[in-house]
């Protein structure tokens, strides 16, 4: 727990003594203690922070909240707390304001854990997955998947941070209909390039990328697959293309930053007998029957508005049957949660996979689906609409070569994935401060040059005294001090609630608190305790962006 989590739980169980106090007192009568918070007001003027303990409490004692919360106040203990003072506000708010020396002790929390600040042990080691993009392999990784990329591997380093065992995975969806048309696409191309006659499939992939693919075949091959049967063509087309695909897909999310620990075949399911397998156990507990030669599961059980069909009348499992026993394998290998990150369009399937999972005997909460929204790209105030490579989407790798890998995550985990993203080119480019990311980037860059300025100087970078930190008593330092203090608590909060973008927005608030800071503030005074404290500061500082970026998957460059 850190320094700031201590002092506010210490509040906490100091206001519970003066609750009881008061009950044993006969000033205030309540049952049981509710749950309430304690948090830091909106507004500066109110303190430190606040509790709502009166509020919740009016109800079971049946005075208003101002006067329980007189009441409380007049019970409480400040003894060795960091309570500087107190007072009711509002509606019943108990506000306080702390000591500020507490936040010289910050920066002694910052030196010892070094690059290990702001980590926490909320997971205990618990083993997760996180799988993400996903894309099908017939095509170029476009926004959807760009945003997906930078949520889902921002995800698992805070997961990480949060002191979670971490699992990327990529599912290749190389199997089922979807490939079926891939090939047959491959053979209409292949033999159109070498001079036959072949009708397109009507729905076909048409890229451009795809025409790319078999001329790189045909370079290597030659004409060699025309003298094979159809079936036989069209199996070696598909081998060659799904390899040069996965390859591309791999080496273009690597160029983004993204390493996946896991690339997990759809094809095994088959080859292994797992999709029969995962039929078959629950047809045993119940949840499968046959109707028209067909099996179905019964997901009306859950919620849905009809059964669904897991095994054709022909034989041939359906996608579903594929994605239940692909989270039973999940399961299986271990995992204690498992994290999907999907398109919004797939909204419909997360209460029928969680019911299948459920009926397979897992707890269906340990497994959980964050749903994006779409990206529009703006450029010159218009949407884009096409690309000129694809023909019908921007490509990932077209995003890169346009605003550059750091812009591209930084501004995709700016937003709730469940909020639509306008990514406005032109801005993810602008060196300004209106920027985001070069905003961010800027502050460390300044932050490196005033380290880089003190050691030509000869200043040294020794860890200050306890009374050189008592200098930094302005509001520009302690509120950079005080935001400092929060990572812990950020990172804690934001891994609980699978939202990475809450630490796109601590930092750039950070880095807002350091320009402030900076354009008031001289660093390199004559005066050497203050010059070693506010070294210090800005040490700090320049480790916590370098950290948090380097979470959201972004670099922390140290010359602008």
């Amino acid at each position: 727990m850190s320094l700031y989590e201590n002092i506010k739980e210490q509040i906490r169980k100091q206001l519970e003594k003066a609750a009881y106090a008061a009950r044993e007192k006969g000033e205030l009568a309540f049952e049981d203690l509710p749950r309430f918070v304690l948090e830091e007001p909106r507004e500066k003027s109110h303190g430190d922070l606040a509790a709502n303990l009166a509020m919740v409490l009016a109800k079971q004692a049946r005075r208003s909240p101002r006067d329980i919360a007189a009441v409380l106040i007049k019970n409480l203990d400040t003894t060795g707390t960091w309570i500087e003072s107190s007072e009711t506000a509002g509606a019943g708010f108990m506000n306080f304001r702390l000591n500020p020396l507490w936040l010289t002790g910050v920066m002694a929390e910052i030196t010892q854990a070094g690059e290990r600040y702001g980590q926490v042990n909320l997971g205990k080691g618990q083993k997760v997955q996180v799988e993400f993009v996903s894309a099908n392999p017939t095509g170029l990784l476009h926004m959807g998947n760009a945003r997906g990329a930078a949520l889902g591997d921002s995800l698992a380093s805070l997961l990480t941070a949060a002191g979670y065992e971490v699992s990327r995975e990529f599912y290749i969806n190389d199997a089922g209909n979807q490939i079926q048309n891939f090939a047959r696409s491959l053979e209409a191309r292949y033999l159109q390039l070498l001079g036959q006659e072949a009708a397109f499939p009507e729905d076909g992939y048409h890229g451009e990328d795809l025409i790319e693919t078999v001329k790189g075949l045909i370079a290597k091959d030659g004409d060699k697959y025309l003298a094979l049967e159809p079936e036989a063509r069209r199996e070696s087309l598909v081998r060659y293309a799904l390899a040069e695909k996965v390859e591309n897909i791999r080496e273009t999310l690597r160029e983004f930053g993204v390493e996946y620990d896991v690339w997990f075949s759809e094809q095994s399911l088959y080859d292994s007998g797992a999709i029969r397998s995962s039929v078959e156990e629950l047809e045993n507990r119940g949840y499968v029957y046959e109707k028209e030669g067909a099996c179905w599961l019964k997901s009306t059980a859950w919620g849905d508005e009809k059964d669904e069909v897991v095994i054709r009348s022909n034989g041939t499992p359906t996608y579903f049957a594929g994605d239940i026993a692909y989270h039973r394998d999940k399961f299986e290998r271990g995992f204690h949660k498992v994290i999907n990150i999907w398109g919004a369009d797939h909204h419909g399937h997360v209460a029928r996979l969680k019911g299948a999972v459920a009926a397979l005997g897992y707890d269906k909460d340990n497994l959980q689906v964050i749903l994006m929204q779409l990206v529009r790209l703006i450029q010159d105030g218009e949407i884009v609409k096409m690309s000129k490579r694809s023909g019908r989407y921007i490509t990932l790798r077209e995003l890169m070569d346009e605003v550059g890998k750091d812009a591209a995550r930084f501004f995709f985990n700016l937003r709730d994935p469940d909020s639509a993203v306008e990514f406005d080119l032109d801005l993810a480019i602008a060196q300004s401060a209106d920027n985001p990311v070069y905003y961010v980037q800027y502050a460390h860059a300044r932050l490196c040059s005033i380290l880089r300025q003190a050691e030509e100087l000869g200043y040294s970078l020794t860890p200050p005294q306890e009374e050189d930190l008592k200098r930094l008593d302005s509001q520009e330092e302690r509120d950079l001090l005080k935001k400092m203090a929060d990572l812990p608590e950020e990172i804690g909060l934001a891994a609980e609630l699978m939202e990475p973008h809450r630490l796109a927005r601590y930092i750039l608030d950070l880095a807002a608190l350091f320009h402030t800071f900076y354009n008031s503030k001289r660093v390199l005074v004559e005066d050497e305790g203050l010059r070693r404290a506010r070294l210090s500061l800005v040490w700090a500082a320049r480790l916590i962006i370098r950290n948090v970026l380097s979470i959201l998957g972004v670099s922390a460059p140290e010359r602008m």
